[in-house]
C-alpha cells in the first residue's frame, strides 16, 4: 500500500495542491489549498482514493460508504466499485447540500441498498474542522443509520480529529498534511 499512497500523493501535490490566499468551507482562512476533486476526477488517482480507502474499510463491520455532494462523489462510487470488485460490496450514499426540490425531497440518496439501523463509513477528501461532514453526518443518522466514523483523503491537522472525536466518531486519514507532503517529495 505504501507504493499506493506514495503515487496518490504525487497526483495530489501535481492536480490538487495550491499556495495563494484561500477561505475553506469551515471559514478559517488559509495561504494552501487542497482541491482533492481534481485528483478524484483524474482516473488514477479515483483508483488510488478507492484503493486506498478500501483497505482503511475492509476490516470494519459497516454496511456501506457515505459522503456530502459534490465533493464525495467520486470518493463514494469509487469505493463501491473496488468493494464489489474485492467480495465486500459496500453501496453508497450521497447527501444533498439542500433537500431535492421535487419527488421524494430527500437529502439522502442512495437509501433504497440500505435497511434501517445499518451502518455507514462516511468518505470526505480534506477534513479540517470537521463541520461539513457532521452535517452529513446529521442527515444520514435523521435517515435511520448509523455512522461509525469519517474516512479522509487528508486530515489537515487543524482540529477536526479532535472535534469528530468528541462528538464519537473516529477519524481515519490516508494522509494527515505532513505524510502528504513527506510522500509527495519522496
Amino acid at each position: 500500500m505504501l507504493e499506493l499512497k506514495k503515487r496518490l500523493a504525487r497526483i495530489l501535490a501535481e492536480k490538487s495542491y495550491r499556495e495563494g490566499d484561500f477561505t475553506l468551507a469551515s471559514g478559517k482562512k488559509s495561504d494552501y489549498y487542497f482541491d482533492c476533486r481534481q485528483t478524484a476526477l483524474h482516473p488514477e488517482g479515483c483508483w488510488l482514493i478507492a484503493q486506498l480507502f478500501f483497505d482503511l474499510l475492509k476490516d470494519k463491520d459497516i454496511n456501506g460508504v457515505g459522503g456530502m455532494t459534490l465533493g464525495a462523489d467520486p470518493l463514494v462510487s469509487g469505493v463501491a466499485v473496488i468493494s464489489h470488485e474485492n467480495g465486500k460490496p459496500l453501496p453508497a450514499l450521497i447527501v444533498r447540500k439542500e433537500a431535492k426540490g421535487h419527488g421524494t425531497g430527500n437529502y439522502v440518496e442512495g437509501l433504497a441498498n440500505f435497511t434501517q439501523g445499518q451502518t455507514v463509513f462516511m468518505l470526505e477528501d480534506v477534513v479540517t474542522t470537521g463541520g461539513s461532514v457532521v452535517t452529513a453526518i446529521e442527515r444520514i443518522e435523521a435517515a435511520g443509520l448509523k455512522v461509525a466514523g469519517v474516512c479522509c483523503v487528508l486530515d489537515r491537522q487543524e482540529g477536526g480529529r479532535e472535534a469528530l472525536k468528541a462528538k464519537g466518531y473516529e477519524l481515519v486519514s490516508i494522509f494527515t498534511r505532513a505524510e502528504l507532503v513527506e510522500l509527495a517529495n519522496a
